[in-house]
Parts: structure tokens; C-alpha cells; sequence
């Protein structure tokens, strides 16, 4: 079917993402529960067929500059994965991307979505397959696997292509101008208007949501024009590797050079450095740590960069009139994925005198207590315990639990776990640890994985005071409060604004702090340290590409 006609079929889907994003309530075409009535009875076993069938092989891609094959992956349940990989000389990656860009251009906008969004509902149909090497590769729970890595992300690729189709939209391909002249005949020009990508995009994956942070840049790379070079994370490959070969499907069936769209696998940094730094990369998509980001901000000047790194993120606890729920809330909240995700609170900030709750006054030593016996609460059904924490995805945040036992107060011991499917899994349960507000060297650090600081602060005011500067120096991606004082809840969000972070204001039932909705949450502000780009602004899209006009 031709790329047009494929724009032709899915553009219901379009237009119901572009109202949706109009309206930022909930919607998504991608069912979140892995029901059997909804993706078929036989789904999820085909699904984790189709991966183990990989194991111990060659990945079936064949792509240009190929000098080797590498099995990079440790999964975090010890699953042993030994699936080799094509590791590709850059230069060669870079000119078969180059290679293929005219014809992804003269495309056009149209006949680019509608190929793209072809491919999007292919991923789809592969959730669960995607979401069981989501699963492997980083250690997150079967269903936050399913849920993250395959619909959640899916809705996010879904955004950046609406948003993309929507900012190609507002120029016109063609304008005939005419300029009068007075008694003389009018002076005439006709103009066409094309819309070109900048040039090759480098996506630099992530080993915690190697779906959820690559789609976005890599869809809207792709549909205002431009070829992509996907780099994944060395610990999680396989979901990169099937999204990409979807993608290299279609342009196939569409007559298009598979090479738009490239693998680039290594564990060596050489590799992405020198990707990086080619002065035909025009965009750089990077999910990450401090030092290579700021490694990128440095070396890669060529291109535009959207970054999003390492914060500090916090809750304000002023008071509350649904304590035993925002206990609740909060210990499902440090729980999730044992704290693996760029949008877990780190520091709770609760004056040192307490906080008034609907149970009564409770002291700081009190909330403390109570929210440690929460989190037992949550993590007593093993069944619930392993799903909700899944395992540690890495040596260096398992080091930082140890490391964290020995500042501050314990509040809450982290405790290791035996997963009864995967005995070699690191199961950890999050650390709760008392700090003082002088504790500052501590806790302004961001501390990766399942541990959080009770910071006892002066006062409601200096805990507001402290949360804007932690946030203007260290960058947040979440600012959490709970507060029955209407003007206290506007003082913070006058600091949040100041700031630059979202804002959760008393989450005490199903929705925590740390998730971001597709078509209606901005993920990130790009405002503060911790990112500089938000998915999926227009600003995050529509500098992707450049208007190039003849005029006659």
C-alpha cells in the first residue's frame, strides 16, 4: 500500500490523538491491561516465545559498516540472554543514513506519517514481545514492562507524531504572492515551501525505559524528515533492536532504504562519541547521567541536543486531611520499580515540629514510622511485593543502597528479596533514612534507586524555600505537596512556577507523582537542570526541521 494511502488509513487515529492533545484529558488507543479479551489468548505466550527464541543467537540485522557481532546485555533477573548484536563501523552508519534521506524527504510530510504510524501499530501488535525484553533488560515488573514499554510508550510516539504532523501543518506548500504596484502591474512571485529534516538523528537509549525515552525523539526525528541512528543502552538492547526492525519492515514494503533507520550497538563509549560528535549528526536525544550529558552539552556542538538527565526530586509535606492515603500513595510511589525511574521522589521535607493530619498531630519521627510500616504494608504479598519493585538493574545502585545505610537515621532498612522465578534477581526494598536540614552534601545529591531522605526542616516555609532552590541548582523532574492550606498550596506553586517543575498537589489515591500521562502530562519542563526539553512540546518537535522556499 502506498506511503499516502497508509496516511489515508490511519489518519482517524491521527485526528483523534491531534484532538486529544488539544484537550489533555485521558485518552489512549492502546489498551494498558494485558487482557486476554483485548490482544487475544494467546498473546503473551507468543509474545515470550518469540524473545526466548532470540537467546544465544544472532539478532537477524544486517546493516552497513557491520565489524563484528556483541552480546552486551546482563539481564537483572540473570536470565541469560547472549543474543548477539551488530556492532557497525560509524562512519558507515552515518553515510547509509545519508544515503537514504532523499527519498524519506520527498516523501513529504503526508506520506512520512502515514509510513510512521503504519509502523506504530505494528509495535502495538508486538507489545507483549516488546514488553518481555522491556522486562529482561532493565529488571522492571511484568506489568509495569507491558504497561511502560508498550502502550504508555506507544502513546508517547503516538504524541510526537500528532505533534510533528501538527507543526509541518501551519506552513503551506505552496503560496502565490502578489504585491501591488500602483498604476504598474502587480509584482508577482510564486513560492513553494518544503519542510527538510536538519539531518542524521542520534537517539541515545536509556537502560531504565528503553521504549518510553527513546520513542519520542526517535518518532519525531523521523517524521519532520529525519534519518535516525538509535543507540541503545549496552544493558538493554533487544527493545531498541525490535522497534528498529519494525521500523526497517516497513520502509522496506514502502520501497524505502531500510537504513533510514539504524542500530548502533556497543559497550564501548567510542562508538557514541563518535556518533555524537559527526558533523553530519544534526540532533542528539539523550536519556542519562550528569557526565555524559554534560559530556554531549561540551563536545557535540553541532548539534541541538534534548536532554534529559539527573535531578533531585521532592515532596513537601505541610499537612493533610487523607493521612492513611497519602501514606499509601507515597509507599507505592518509592516502591515502583524500586525507585529506577527519573520522576521518584528522593527528599521528603516535613517540619522538624510535625505536621497536622486528620488522625491528629503527627511528629516527624511519627510520619516516618508510619510511612516505613506502609511500604511493609504494601510489600507484605510476595506476589505484590515482586511485582511492584521488580529488580535492581545495576552494580552501582545496588552500591548506593549499601552506601546509603550509613548516613543520616534509619527509618527503614532496605532488605534483599529472593524472587522465587528468578533467584539470581537483585530484589531490594526501599531504604527510608532521617536526615537534618544541614545533612545538605547528602541529600542535594541525587541518589539513584530505592532510597529516599526524611529531611526535617524548620519550618513549612523553609521546606518550600528549600525545594525551589534544590530545584533551581539541582533540577527536578516532580515537585510533590501535601497541604490543607489553600495559601500555602499557592506559595508552592508560585515557587514551582519560579522553578520550573511540575507540581503534584495531594495525590492520595490511584495516580502517583512519579507517572506522566501520554496526551496529557508534559513530561519534564525543560526548565530546570534535570532536563532541557519536554515531551512533547511543539518546541521539542518543530526545531527538527527547517523550511527551504524557491520562489519564481
Amino acid at each position: 500500500m502506498p506511503a499516502h494511502a497508509l496516511y489515508e488509513r490511519h489518519r482517524p487515529l491521527l485526528d483523534d490523538a491531534l484532538q486529544a492533545l488539544s484537550r489533555r484529558g485521558h485518552w489512549s488507543p492502546f489498551p494498558e491491561a494485558p487482557s486476554p479479551k483485548v490482544y487475544g489468548e494467546t498473546a503473551q505466550a507468543q509474545g515470550h516465545a518469540a524473545v526466548q527464541a532470540l537467546f544465544g543467537k544472532d539478532y537477524p540485522l544486517r546493516q552497513p559498516g557491520e565489524r563484528a557481532r556483541v552480546a552486551t546485555e546482563q539481564s537483572p533477573y540473570g536470565v541469560a540472554l547472549d543474543i548477539r548484536y551488530p556492532e557497525c563501523d560509524a562512519q558507515a552508519l552515518v553515510d547509509a543514513a545519508q544515503a537514504a534521506e532523499p527519498a524519506w524527504q520527498a516523501l513529504g510530510p503526508q506520506g512520512r506519517t502515514g509510513v510512521l504510524l503504519e509502523a506504530l501499530t505494528r509495535i502495538h501488535q508486538r507489545s507483549f514481545e516488546i514488553a518481555h525484553a522491556v522486562m529482561l533488560t532493565t529488571g522492571q515488573g511484568a506489568m509495569m514492562a507491558f504497561q511502560a514499554g508498550g502502550p504508555h510508550a506507544q502513546d508517547r510516539a503516538l504524541e510526537a507524531i500528532a505533534v510533528a504532523w501538527k507543526a509541518m501543518a501551519d506552513v503551506p506548500a505552496e503560496a502565490v504572492w502578489e504585491k501591488p504596484q500602483g498604476k504598474h502591474a502587480p509584482a508577482v512571485l510564486h513560492k513553494r515551501f518544503e519542510i527538510v529534516g536538519r539531518g542524521v538523528a542520534l537517539v541515545i537509549g536509556c537502560a531504565t525505559f528503553p521504549t518510553w525515552n527513546t520513542y519520542p525523539g526517535l518518532f519525531a526525528a523521523l517524521a519532520t524528515g529525519n534519518p535516525v541512528i538509535v543507540k541503545p543502552h549496552p544493558n538493554a538492547v533487544l527493545p531498541a533492536a525490535l522497534t528498529v526492525s519494525v521500523l526497517r519492515d516497513v520502509l522496506t514494503e514502502q520501497g524505502l532504504d531500510p537504513n533510514l533507520v539504524t542500530l548502533a550497538v556497543s559497550d564501548k563509549p567510542e562508538l557514541t562519541q563518535a556518533l555524537a560528535t559527526h558533523a553530519a549528526v544534526a540532533s542528539i536525544d539523550f536519556t542519562g547521567g550528569n557526565a555524559f550529558g554534560q559530556w554531549l552539552q561540551s563536545n557535540a556542538s553541532q548539534a541541538r541536543l534534548y536532554a534529559e538527565m539527573a535531578g533531585v526530586n521532592l515532596v513537601v509535606i505541610e499537612s493533610t486531611d487523607a493521612y492513611a492515603g497519602m501514606l499509601r500513595n507515597l509507599a507505592l510511589s518509592l516502591s515502583l520499580y524500586s525507585g529506577q525511574m527519573c520522576t521518584t521522589t528522593q527528599n521528603l521535607l516535613i517540619p522538624a515540629g510535625g505536621i497536622e493530619t486528620d488522625q491528629g498531630h503527627k511528629s516527624f519521627e511519627q510520619v516516618g514510622a508510619d510511612l516505613a510500616a506502609a511500604i511493609d504494608q504494601l510489600l507484605t504479598d510476595p506476589k505484590v511485593a515482586f511485582t511492584v519493585l521488580g529488580a535492581i538493574g545495576s552494580a552501582q545502585t545496588v552500591e548506593r543502597v549499601e552506601q546509603a545505610a550509613t548516613v543520616g537515621r534509619a527509618v527503614r532498612a532496605s532488605q534483599k528479596l529472593t524472587h522465587p522465578e528468578y533467584p539470581q534477581a537483585e530484589v531490594r526494598t526501599p531504604a527510608l533514612r532521617a536526615l537534618d536540614v544541614a545533612d545538605a552534601a547528602i541529600y542535594e545529591r541525587e541518589c539513584f534507586g530505592p532510597v529516599s531522605y526524611l529531611v526535617a526542616v524548620p519550618s513549612a516555609q523553609a521546606a518550600r524555600e528549600l525545594a525551589e532552590r534544590s530545584v533551581r541548582a539541582h533540577g527536578a523532574m516532580t515537585l510533590g505537596l501535601y497541604s490543607t492550606d489553600a495559601a500555602f498550596v499557592d506559595a508552592v506553586a508560585a515557587s514551582a512556577l519560579r522553578s520550573r517543575v511540575a507540581l503534584s498537589i495531594n495525590l492520595t489515591q490511584g495516580v502517583m507523582v512519579n507517572q506522566s500521562a501520554g496526551f496529557s502530562d508534559f513530561h519534564a519542563t525543560g526548565g530546570n537542570p534535570a532536563a532541557n526539553a519536554s515531551y512533547t512540546t511543539l518546541a521539542f518537535v518543530a526545531d527538527r526541521f527547517v523550511v527551504v522556499q524557491r520562489r519564481w
